[in-house]
């Protein structure tokens, strides 16, 4: 790819890398919508579409229907301009993504392996990565980066995990994991990454809810993350939704986390989630009692959460992603818990299932791609 070089072409190229940024957070636009989107020019536009195309960034991908006049040309980033690597590692397993510049998902793969904090770990870690980098048999200059998602609080300047209750770790150092790989790479809460997945970058404000083998979450306000002055915003699965109830592994009682995690699910029923779902379909007696109940305690996260911030919920995370047929359910719960709303069109269920936090975490460095243009 070109890249410019004296003071005198800078606003040209920024303007090159606002025009590919605008295009890609559109997905498809046209020369009319970056120009008014923008504010630049219609002369500039063109040229810098034109720069883009011939840089291999931009491509047309059709017309939009007629209005009266010429179709406009309708444009989009090609998906080969670049591309970026998500890895999210949780307690049992490491989950690795692939994403092309269009931000669509070209591969994954997820591996079962129990984490633990020693060099082994960290040197299996580095070799599958790059292993599954070298399958995908792309030119490794278009790797724009790698995304680690991490279960805890992070500091991302430094590439530490500070604390992980989940692992039970603190002060974890990434660097050395990073640097072996070669690669640009960064650290993300887990659910901060899994939300830049769900919630994209057009949402103004939402709450993003993951109910994963842990309950965690993140909140979105005026287009950005909300991290906490102490970056513990979030932290939903350790608000109480039962006094004195059951013991959360953090040592409280009655925490969120020990009523809607996945890992209720699994204990309650004795099979994977994937099984306890198809006996929810089956509607087998003893597994929709269970889930009967666990939705029941979920309303009442749910509400919750639109009581304090009146905006849109999505969840997501491994149940998140199964319970889009069942928001009827989940929402006749909801409504007898909250009187404040006439429905529950503020909810939503997550997309991304197992692979949220990975694809959030490559997400970070897809921008990147534009920016040696």
């Amino acid at each position: 790819m070109r890249q410019s070089s004296g003071t005198g072409s800078e606003p040209k190229r920024n303007n090159k890398i606002r025009t590919a940024r605008f295009i890609s957070l559109r997905g498809v636009t046209s020369k009319t919508e970056i120009s008014a989107g923008l504010k630049l020019s219609m002369p500039t536009t063109l040229q810098n579409v034109k720069a883009l195309i011939d840089d291999g960034i931009v491509e047309e991908t059709g017309e939009y229907e007629s209005t009266g006049g010429r179709r406009a040309k309708a444009l989009s980033i090609r998906s080969n301009a670049g591309y970026a690597a998500g890895v999210d590692i949780t307690n049992n397993h490491i989950t690795m993504v692939m994403v092309d510049a269009k931000k669509e998902m070209t591969a994954s793969e997820r591996i079962r392996i129990p984490y633990q904090n020693d060099p082994h770990y960290y040197d299996f870690l580095t070799s599958r990565v790059f292993e599954f980098l070298t399958r995908q048999g792309i030119d490794c200059s278009k790797i724009s980066g790698i995304g680690f998602s991490l279960p805890g609080i992070v500091d991302r300047e430094q590439h530490l995990l500070l604390r992980s209750h989940t692992l039970r770790v603190q002060n974890v150092s990434f660097r050395t994991v990073g640097e072996t790989l070669g690669y640009p790479f960064g650290i993300e809460n887990d659910a901060n990454s899994a939300a830049y997945a769900e919630l994209g970058k057009e949402t103004e404000n939402a709450v993003y809810l993951s109910l994963s083998n842990t309950v965690g979450g993140a909140v979105c306000l005026g287009y950005r993350l909300y991290p906490g002055e102490n970056f513990k915003s979030g932290e939903f699965g350790h608000m109480v939704i039962e006094k004195n109830g059951r013991e959360c592994y953090c040592g409280k009682q009655g925490c969120m986390d020990a009523y809607c995690s996945a890992r209720i699910l699994e204990q309650a029923s004795g099979c994977s989630l994937e099984k306890f779902f198809e006996k929810v379909r089956q509607k087998t007696p003893q597994t929709l009692k269970i889930w009967d109940q666990y939705l029941d305690d979920l309303a009442v996260a749910v509400t919750n959460l639109r009581m304090i911030f009146d905006c849109r919920i999505v969840l997501g995370g491994y149940v998140g992603g199964y319970l889009a047929e069942f928001l009827p359910e989940l929402s006749a719960k909801v409504m007898k818990y909250n009187n404040f709303d006439v429905d529950t069109g503020y909810l939503s269920a997550g997309k991304y299932k197992l692979n949220a936090a990975a694809y959030g975490a490559a997400l970070g460095f897809i921008e990147k791609i534009f920016e040696n243009i």
